[in-house]
């Protein structure tokens, strides 16, 4: 589903030149549940965003389910990632004038869906991370945990192949965090595919394969046994 090919970004200003990534070759398959590890700053969120199609690489190539998007402009990239990919932030980017239904709903209404489908679409993804008796109230009025299983309605609402996860339980307590993290495991148990960001070995633990990054570099490269399996 995802292959780069000598990814490079570098950031430039008038007086400095940074290299987030330097020729990172990495590949995800379908329906796998890989996690992104490294110190910060070492460019696990400028990957995320390039995979994300949020961004452009300076250099090398971006294969996503087969087509080279590399050099995709803005307006392309948009239309490839619309039903195709969702995402999880740390910081749930819900949007506090909307409701829960709202929330959630926006990606429809990106998506042109009809009214009526919005609304089973909506209920479906609610009633699936127990938080659809919260549909008419607002972001403020919830606790952390109860705003990410809003957030991970959104991503999944459009049924995407893909989702990324950046720091998805960074600002929840371990029960609300463990929570999360088996929420996410069922999807990929279903055939979502997962990449997540994370500094948590333990959340690291969920995913089938752990990847290093250092200095914008892949550096190690491990596969687990993702947590509660049985041997």
């Amino acid at each position: 589903m995802i292959k780069t090919e000598n990814l490079s970004k570098i950031f430039r200003t008038e007086e400095v030149e940074t290299s987030a990534l330097y020729k990172v070759n990495f590949e995800v398959k379908e329906s796998e549940f890989v996690a992104i590890m490294g110190p910060s700053g070492c460019g696990k969120s400028t990957l995320l965003n390039i995979l994300g199609l949020l961004d452009s690489p300076t250099d090398g190539h971006y294969s996503f389910d087969g087509v080279d998007v590399s050099k995709m402009k803005e307006n392309e990239r948009t239309a490839q990632r619309k039903g195709n990919i969702g995402f999880v932030f740390q910081s749930f980017n819900l949007i506090d004038e909307l409701n829960v239904f709202e929330n959630v709903e926006l990606p429809l209404v990106y998506l042109k869906i009809k009214k009526s489908e919005r609304k089973r679409l909506v209920n479906e993804a609610l009633e699936r991370m127990n938080i659809g008796h919260r549909a008419k109230h607002f972001p403020q009025q919830l606790s952390g945990g109860q705003q990410q299983r809003v957030a991970i309605a959104r991503a999944v609402v459009a049924k995407p192949k893909l989702i990324f996860a950046d720091e998805p339980t960074g600002n929840l307590d371990s029960k609300n965090g463990a929570e999360v993290m088996g929420l996410l495991t069922e999807l990929n148990r279903e055939g979502t595919t997962i990449v997540m960001v994370t500094h948590s070995q333990r959340d690291a633990g969920y995913a089938h394969r752990v990847v290093n990054l250092f200095d914008g570099q892949i550096v190690a490269e491990n596969t687990n046994a993702p947590v509660g399996t049985v041997f």
